[in-house]
């Protein structure tokens, strides 16, 4: 009991040192290793005399404060990392501005005569067809893309009206409808924008395009 009790006492005034270093380093706020230091401390402080913590158990809780203090640099680590990584993703993006992408959604902006779409055909189709409408609703036109193979596609309006004559330049909106025989072909109808900016928001990089807002890097389906 003695060897025991005295290992543990010299072990108290070493915690108790590493607790004074720890404090003069951060006054202000307390670590995580300082407060387990102090409670390992107290503890020890408040044992038992006639059944005093051994050896391994001071071992095992010291170690204890190692890995907490290891978890926390490895998430301040982490947290760099990731800062770093996102800086770097949002500089990549920059080569994007200037170019059109295509990302989930159903307006066509007609100008100069052309407005360009595109579609996301989750599987092999022998036929696609884009239907064109007004705000009202209305059909304007139907453009038989023919047979497609399944991925993202892109396809162009020249603004002509099935009744004859042309559509004024503006926001249109489209559908999509993809058969392979008799079966129906998910197909989902992506917008066209072109990037202005790169701009990081909530963690993530988003991008700012002339036609759709802002919309996340990841959101882009294809570069134009």
């Amino acid at each position: 009991m003695t060897t025991s009790t005295s290992s543990v006492a010299s072990a108290g005034q070493t915690l108790n040192g590493l607790i004074n270093t720890a404090s003069s380093a951060n006054s202000t706020t307390n670590s995580t290793e300082d407060r387990f230091l102090k409670l390992l401390v107290t503890q020890m402080q408040n044992q038992d005399p006639l059944n005093p913590m051994d050896n391994a158990q001071v071992t095992s809780q010291i170690a204890q404060i190692n890995t907490v203090n290891g978890i926390d640099k490895l998430n301040a680590s982490f947290s760099g990392f990731s800062a770093s990584m996102l800086s770097t993703q949002a500089l990549q993006a920059t080569g994007l501005i200037g170019h059109g992408v295509l990302a989930t959604g159903h307006s066509l902006n007609l100008v100069s005569g052309q407005a360009v779409g595109g579609i996301d055909i989750k599987g092999p189709a022998d036929d696609v067809v884009v239907t064109v409408t007004n705000a009202a609703g209305d059909t304007l036109q139907t453009i038989d893309l023919g047979a497609k193979s399944a991925g993202t596609i892109a396809f162009s309006w020249d603004g002509s009206l099935k009744t004859g004559g042309a559509a004024n330049p503006g926001t249109y909106s489209f559908t999509v409808t993809a058969t392979q025989g008799s079966q129906k072909v998910d197909a989902t109808p992506l917008a066209y924008g072109t990037v202005g900016s790169v701009g990081i928001n909530g963690g993530s990089v988003t991008l700012d395009t002339d036609t759709m807002g802002t919309i996340g890097v990841g959101d882009v389906k294809r570069i134009i």
